[in-house]
């Protein structure tokens, strides 16, 4: 038997079949359409989504060379905060999905936020009010157009997250449900209660009728429908991504963490079985939650990591390919003091600013597109320094290493810069499909193919380890100038 993990990413949709060993047996992958309607904003289209995840699915399954009667559940993990409203009746969405990247609700927040009500938000949600989460982005679609706010109060018009709408779309619309991970991504669940809170909902204006039941990450979500399969296959795990990929890493014990380098850099650190209340701008999630308990995570989101890889080949034209950039930034020793801060959507955190704008500093004659490479690569280790800093003093806890994960994880200057920078051990599984197999560990844990957390570690295999080996003075001067560059790309769309 086997297990089929769905990654429905924020570039693509993945499918991955894994064997108990925890390695992928087969592997289907198909890119979708980004829609870039004005500067800041960012759409999907859910249909293109949905039919992209299926083809996929079957792709994997076909070439794992398996049938449906060998894939003992489904796992579903998911781009989170992207918003998708659909008719009830039809199945079709009513607009665009407005995706997590977006910062179409910035205005919404600084109003929020100028009447005073962040702090309300953020001891509920352990969220800080900013156009990444999914609350806003509801308020803003029903605010377009007031029959469909109508239709909305009435549970004629339904929302969800990326997880919801697929499992809508699985299960033939016979369930509309997420789980605790996703949910707490809304603005609009309450961390301590595990329920969607009332209050919220007023101040946002979004209707309980519209929003899905949330239930524990690894549980039964229901069997997809007969047709898509030929035959119905239980989903028995649903997790955010980057809490997907947490699991997958075995970061079970609090003090733990990972990093993943994808589209952003997500760093996620275990703090048990309460919610961590952070002081210095990252935000409180709930991990998962399996048999009764909770897992909470202390989170900090970077915005632009490998999409800054992206942006070299697609907007300067720099490479061809995004694999092309490690060998681009290997011919020059170092960035000759180039610093990129790639603020292209604003920057997360800690710093939540949608106004700051992305800048390249530190250009001279003797500068060259190799230099710009390696200072855009090296960008997403200054951020997720800037994102640990303040993980530790949050938490009061000293990494002993940091597990990565995500397509630039592939990169070794990277990653060696990396512990470099930190001054922290970086450890790099075998299996770096660790999202979709967190997904996967959820779905199989109910189903009984693995037996208990204890099955799952011993999956987990090193592939390298990192050793810091840069001096301190080094360190603290490239760090220095870093937090100089970033101070000057904040506030800078502002009006």
């Amino acid at each position: 038997m086997f297990l089929l993990a769905l990654d429905q990413g924020t570039t693509s949709s993945r499918a991955i079949v894994f064997a108990h060993d925890g390695r992928p047996v087969a592997v289907a992958q198909r890119e979708f359409t980004q829609i870039l309607p004005a500067p800041g904003v960012v759409e999907h289209d859910a249909e293109e989504i949905w039919q992209s995840q299926l083809a996929v699915a079957r792709d994997a399954i076909a070439k794992a060379n398996v049938t449906a009667d060998e894939i003992a559940a489904i796992g579903v993990t998911n781009q989170r905060e992207t918003t998708v409203l659909w008719d009830r009746q039809t199945g079709k969405p009513v607009a665009n999905a407005i995706v997590w990247q977006s910062r179409v609700t910035a205005g919404i927040c600084d109003q929020l936020k100028a009447n005073g009500l962040e702090p309300l938000f953020r001891e509920k949600t352990g969220l800080v009010v900013d156009a990444y989460f999914s609350g806003t982005k509801i308020m803003h679609l029903l605010d377009q157009d007031e029959d469909l706010r109508r239709r909305a109060q009435l549970g004629e018009v339904l929302f969800g997250t990326i997880d919801s709408w697929l499992l809508w779309k699985l299960t033939g619309g016979r369930q509309h449900v997420t789980d605790m991970s996703n949910a707490s991504r809304t603005l609009l669940y309450n961390l301590h209660t595990l329920d969607w809170d009332d209050e919220l909902l007023g101040i946002l204006n979004v209707s309980r009728a519209m929003l899905p039941d949330v239930l524990p990450s690894s549980g039964f979500f229901g069997n997809t429908d007969a047709e898509l399969f030929g035959r119905p296959i239980p989903i028995t795990g649903v997790a955010g991504d980057q809490q997907a990929a947490t699991f997958g890493q075995c970061c079970f014990e609090p003090g733990t963490a990972k990093n993943t380098y994808g589209t952003g850099c997500f760093m996620l650190l275990n703090t048990g079985d309460k919610p961590v209340e952070s002081k210095n701008n990252l935000i409180t999630t709930v991990g998962w939650g399996i048999g009764g308990k909770v897992t909470y995570c202390l989170e900090g989101s970077v915005f632009i990591a490998g999409a800054v890889v992206q942006w070299l080949r697609d907007g300067l034209g720099a490479i061809a390919a995004s694999a092309d950039v490690e060998k681009l930034a290997a011919t020059v020793d170092d960035s000759d003091g180039v610093y990129c801060v790639p603020a292209l959507v604003g920057l997360g955190a800690p710093y939540w600013d949608p106004y700051a704008r992305g800048l390249i500093i530190g250009i001279t004659r003797g500068t060259k597109m190799a230099h710009i490479a390696r200072a855009a690569v090296e960008s997403m280790a200054y951020q997720t320094r800037d994102v640990l800093e303040a993980m530790q003093r949050d938490s009061g806890l000293a990494l002993r290493a940091l597990k990565v994960d995500g397509g630039a994880a592939v990169n070794n200057a990277l990653m060696q810069f990396q512990a470099d920078l930190l001054a922290t051990p970086v450890e790099r599984p075998q299996t770096h499909e660790t999202t979709a197999l967190g997904a996967a560990y959820l779905a199989g844990l109910e189903v009984g193919y693995w037996k208990d957390l204890d099955d799952l570690k011993r999956n987990w295999a090193l592939d390298q380890r990192f050793e810091p080996k840069m001096p301190r003075q080094e360190r603290d001067h490239r760090y220095g100038r870093w937090k100089k560059a970033v101070e000057r790309t904040l506030h800078w769309a502002e009006e």
